[in-house]
């Protein structure tokens, strides 16, 4: 059977990179927000900061999945 340790660590590396792209992004759009609610537009800050909780929300279970690659 082959060992296929290299492409989980592969994966995880790749996954890891997704996932700092991901809080980049996400602090981007934090900011840019930011500015809109101070341009008077509080609905979209809200709506920005809605969406905003989905993606840690999702980084938290990509966080578990990369760990568990890590480990098998």
């Amino acid at each position: 059977m082959p060992d296929n340790s290299d492409a989980k660590i592969a994966t995880a590396d790749v996954l890891t990179l997704l996932l700092h792209n991901q809080h980049a992004l996400a602090a981007a759009i934090e900011e840019l927000s930011l500015w809109v609610r101070l341009q008077g537009e509080p609905v979209v800050h809200l709506n920005v900061m809605t969406a905003l909780k989905t993606i840690d929300k999702n980084a938290a279970a990509i966080t578990e999945a990369i760990n568990q690659i890590r480990q098998a």
